[in-house]
């Protein structure tokens, strides 16, 4: 069975920790684009929604206080959960931030029951966060109990029972973009159930691929697996100023410095750095925060100031700490060489590798195999399945 914990508003409850007071007021995350994020109970009350305009918001609530956005906290704070997770025995899957998936099938004899075990889940991660958990059979519908769920409970679907409980939710919880799901409610489609219901090859020619998978997940035909991730590189160096900075020079100068502590770093042995993030804290609270895949692995220091170079131009201000992570490393520097190599064997290694650089860009779901499984449909949608690769 798979399992879903989700703490809603996440990045908002992570900004928050640093101004509790807020929590029990009117606020919203602070947009990025012209649209507000998240919402406090308190906003919600007043009728103010995430995705509203900025102009609407405060039109709506003009004692609407706005969140500065802080990625870093965000990120820090969820690694603390997942962390707390797998003390507990968890072997988790994170999606974005605030959602994670987990088989129960290997903690259910642990904690005496599928129940039992996500309870301690969410209890690992804490009762501040106000998470909320679903399982079912499907990690879609894992995830739409945990949606359905109220704060602190546990939601459990069985199997034949997926269709139906699917069946009255709204269209927001499918990954469409708003104009498809726009265009969905024009044509009179308002709920999951009433999706599930239309031809699968009308859907297909109406809303493309991504309304043939919606269409899939509505009718709980969702084949995504649950992977554990890879332990993180705890590799991490920081730079505190004494006053804020901005200037370009003395910038780049602290990013040499921080390139040249990690690289020396012990724990990083003869491997090389593959995925890095640099963040900053910003004067006036706040945070900024950019994640690099490198384009092949290396431990150049020169390389590596060059590639991180043109993110400190996106820094929105004045900075007060820099910080450099190394969030995913090679297995090690190269590969034991053969006296005869066998034919083909070079190429399917650089395959292997290569898929590895784009799972880390991308994440597990951004490298697929199509799968021949009805050649003989006359719709090209229902010939093939995009299913993902493994290594």
């Amino acid at each position: 069975m798979v399992a879903c914990v989700l703490i809603p508003g996440f990045e908002l409850r992570a900004a928050l920790r640093a101004r509790p007071s807020l929590a029990l007021r009117p606020a919203a995350l602070a947009p990025a684009e012209p649209l507000i994020g998240s919402v406090t109970a308190a906003a919600d009350a007043q009728g103010v929604k995430p995705g509203m305009r900025m102009g609407e918001a405060l039109a709506t609530c003009p004692e609407l206080v706005l969140v500065e956005q802080d990625p870093s906290a965000a990120e820090q704070a969820w690694e603390e959960i997942l962390r707390r997770l797998e003390d507990a025995g968890f072997e988790v899957d994170s999606g974005d931030l605030g959602c994670v998936y987990f088989e129960t099938r290997g903690v259910e004899r642990l904690y005496g029951g599928a129940e039992a075990a996500l309870e301690r889940a969410l209890a690992a991660v804490g009762s501040a966060w106000d998470p909320r958990a679903g399982a079912a059979g499907r990690r879609f519908a894992a995830l739409a109990a945990a949606n359905v769920a109220r704060p602190g409970q546990v939601l459990i679907v069985a199997d034949e029972r997926t269709r139906e409980f699917l069946a009255p939710l709204p269209l927001a919880l499918l990954p469409l973009a708003g104009e498809r799901r726009r265009e969905l409610e024009e044509l009179g489609v308002r709920n999951v159930g009433e999706l599930a219901g239309l031809p699968g090859g009308a859907v297909s020619e109406r809303l493309g691929p991504d309304g043939r998978r919606a269409w899939s997940l509505a009718r709980g035909r969702d084949r995504g697996r649950v992977r554990g991730r890879r332990a993180p590189a705890e590799l991490i160096e920081t730079l505190e100023f004494p006053e804020a900075i901005g200037n370009e020079l003395t910038l780049r100068r602290a990013l040499a410095v921080l390139v040249e502590r990690l690289l020396g770093r012990a724990e990083l042995g003869e491997r090389f750095l593959r995925k890095v993030a640099l963040s900053a804290t910003l004067v006036g609270g706040g945070s900024w925060r950019r994640q690099l895949t490198l384009r092949e692995p290396f431990a150049e220091a020169d390389r590596l100031r060059v590639a991180l170079g043109p993110k400190l131009a996106e820094i929105p201000g004045p900075l007060l700490k820099l910080k450099l992570e190394a969030l995913e490393l090679t297995e090690s520097t190269g590969q034991q060489l053969m006296l005869v190599r066998p034919e083909g064997d070079e190429l399917q290694g650089m395959l292997r590798d290569g898929l590895r650089q784009v799972k880390a860009s991308t994440g597990e779901g951004g490298v697929c195999t199509v799968v021949e499984v009805a050649p003989w449909s006359r719709i090209p949608e229902q010939r093939a399945l995009l299913v993902a690769r493994d290594e």
